[in-house]
């Protein structure tokens, strides 16, 4: 039977999942939540062919549809008081990343998931992507220590701009996509994080002068593995620092390879895009040079953003209806936002932060 499924916020990414529940023969959906812009959410009814009430208040429409599953893909600032509410209404959970805006309310919602029974998956869309897991593993795979370097850089003007300066407002950039790129640091080296250090710099007067529109953090783990992340948003944003997705350890490296000269840097799908990982053995021969030449890969499942998501809704299909447990995932949401937090206490009280 199909879960009931109320889908909240339907700007870009609820749009996205919507059109993944239209797909999913386990998933029916009752209903729309957009407080901003109700009309885009009839204009995405209407597209999919639906027949459901679009309302402007979370919990009126909690209250008329009486849903099992819902999507929460709202501003990070609402996450962990529509999910909360909802868990506590017996309902399952899908809430895009990340899992609520600080480590607190974060730790509140895993913990009324565990109490309540209930499944909540975090929209971390890498974990769904099969190349990016192989590059995880191959990561592993390099000797301990490792050292990560990865980035989420976007030169946005216009519209993207506008909805990088609203998110600026709720919520350092720094955490925001941060903690993809964190979650993929620790899946890398399963190891406690021990150290974060962060800088953040504002490169505009569109903002307020309290916030920042670029950042970046290192962090220290306790196997002696070392991280590297940078975010910035706007039109002063360099091309060239668009895309770094690297590790390397002590048996060589592994990257992520995209030819970037043609790439629109504003749009944030791309990040999600492997294309070829290049293999690097640091393997020499009796004279000390190269024993191996790199390998490149080419991906041949590489899903694009729609397909992305449809497999995070399929994972929480599966979640719900086999029992899958969910606790090492709520574990890791809350760990990686706690690391990016940690890099905003960082930058501004100017010392290193020790977890």
């Amino acid at each position: 039977m199909a879960l009931k499924t109320l889908v909240v916020g339907i700007g870009g990414m609820g749009s996205t999942h919507a059109r993944a529940y239209a797909t999913l023969p386990g998933f029916k959906m009752v209903g729309f939540v957009d407080y901003k812009n109700p009309g885009r959410a009839q204009k995405v009814a209407s597209h999919l062919g639906l027949s459901i009430p679009v309302f402007t208040d979370y919990y009126e429409a909690m209250q008329s549809t009486r849903p099992e599953v819902v999507s929460i893909s709202t501003y990070p600032d609402t996450h962990a008081e529509f999910a909360i509410f909802a868990m506590n209404q017996g309902c399952h959970i899908f809430v895009e990343k990340p899992i609520a805006d600080n480590v607190k309310e974060g730790e509140h919602v895993a913990r009324v998931a565990r109490e309540n029974k209930r499944k909540l998956v975090v929209g971390y869309i890498l974990r769904h992507h099969p190349a990016w897991s192989a590059f995880v593993e191959y990561a592993r795979q390099l000797g301990k220590p490792v050292v990560m370097r990865m980035n989420l850089n976007q030169q946005s003007y216009g519209s993207e701009w506008e909805v990088h300066k609203e998110f600026i407002r709720r919520m350092p950039p720094l955490v925001d996509c941060g903690v993809h790129y964190i979650d993929v640091m620790c899946q890398i080296t399963r190891a406690r994080p021990k150290r974060v250090h962060g800088i953040a710099a504002r490169l505009t007067e569109e903002i307020d002068p309290e916030k920042h529109n670029y950042g970046a953090l290192q962090i220290v783990f306790e196997d002696g593995s070392v991280g590297w992340y940078e975010v910035g948003w706007g039109p002063m944003i360099s091309k060239t620092a668009f895309f770094v997705k690297d590790v390397f350890g002590p048996k060589g490296s592994v990257s992520i390879e995209k030819e970037v000269a043609e790439v629109d840097p504003s749009d944030v799908s791309r990040h999600t895009e492997v294309n070829t990982i290049v293999l690097h053995s640091s393997e020499t021969d009796d004279a000390g040079k190269r024993a191996k030449d790199d390998q490149f890969l080419k991906i041949e499942d590489e899903p694009d953003h729609e397909e992305l998501c449809r497999r995070e809704q399929e994972y929480l299909y599966r979640a719900i209806t086999e029992n899958i447990d969910l606790t090492d995932h709520l574990e890791d949401a809350v760990n990686s936002l706690k690391i990016c937090y940690a890099a905003v206490e960082s930058y501004e009280s100017g010392q290193a932060v020790h977890l």
